[in-house]
């Protein structure tokens, strides 16, 4: 398993106590969480704070909490933006033919082949050597990763797509918090809150930071000012997951009303 998903396990049976993990390997035990993954629900990443910390949120929440997760408060972890060695992606067609490596999961190779890319399920640690010799053409990840990688250093065109933007979660253990007293519970509640706010906040130093560093070493940064056909393309997407999980329907259209 990976990290995210070990820590997963780990916390529902007990063995941990509290963990911090991405939202992204959640699906396989929590269905609705597979609606986060759906390219651009999002807008934006204070958009994502403002839906998570909110009513839809506690749904979430409710969900994780029939599997033994409590939640405490929602992290982020950025915005995934694509980058390749050739051009700016500018719109949708900037990608076709591309050959893009993308995290292995079903929805995001439908989101590249979707734009006519290539999409490439590959391991993490490949990525920079698969960039460099021309096995694939680009990536997508956020500007700290795309910084500490070094995988700025050999695909210097970076997009700002901001397709997916996952939060992730800060929980205890069903079994652990059962044992608290209320008093407890509620200074545990406020001490994660608080590292919410504080989390969100060195996240963003630390995407300025990286901004900075792959600008200096020469980077084309490009804004993409209307990802409105970038969110048509996704359709079919949507609309095979609504097909296939008719139960979502409701929860991906109050994500989507909730930005409007």
């Amino acid at each position: 398993m990976d990290n995210n998903s070990d820590a997963i396990e780990q916390t529902r049976s007990g063995a941990l106590d509290f963990a911090n993990f991405n939202m992204g390997p959640m699906g396989p035990i929590v269905p609705a969480a597979n609606v986060l993954s759906l390219p651009f629900i999002f807008r934006s990443p204070d958009d994502m704070y403002r839906v998570m910390d909110g009513e839809i949120g506690e749904r979430f929440a409710d969900a994780l909490a029939e599997k033994n997760l409590i939640v405490l408060s929602w992290f982020g972890s950025g915005a995934r933006s694509l980058y390749n060695t050739d051009h700016p992606v500018e719109t949708p067609d900037d990608v076709e033919g591309l050959k893009v490596r993308v995290m292995n999961n079903d929805l995001y190779v439908q989101m590249i082949d979707e734009m006519g890319g290539n999409a490439t399920p590959m391991a993490y640690g490949e990525v920079y050597q698969s960039l460099k010799t021309g096995v694939i053409d680009g990536a997508e990840n956020n500007y700290p990763s795309y910084e500490s990688s070094g995988h700025y250093e050999v695909a210097n065109y970076y997009s700002l797509t901001e397709h997916l933007i996952l939060p992730e979660c800060l929980c205890v253990a069903k079994a652990s918090w059962e044992e608290l007293s209320e008093k407890d519970r509620q200074a545990i509640r406020e001490a994660a809150e608080d590292a919410a706010k504080e989390q969100r906040a060195l996240w963003e130093e630390g995407v300025q930071a990286s901004k900075q560093k792959i600008l200096d070493a020469g980077v084309k940064i490009n804004e993409v000012d209307d990802k409105s056909a970038f969110q048509a393309k996704m359709q079919p997407i949507y609309d095979q997951f609504v097909q296939e999980h008719p139960e979502l329907e409701s929860l991906v259209t109050d994500i989507q009303d909730a930005q409007s």
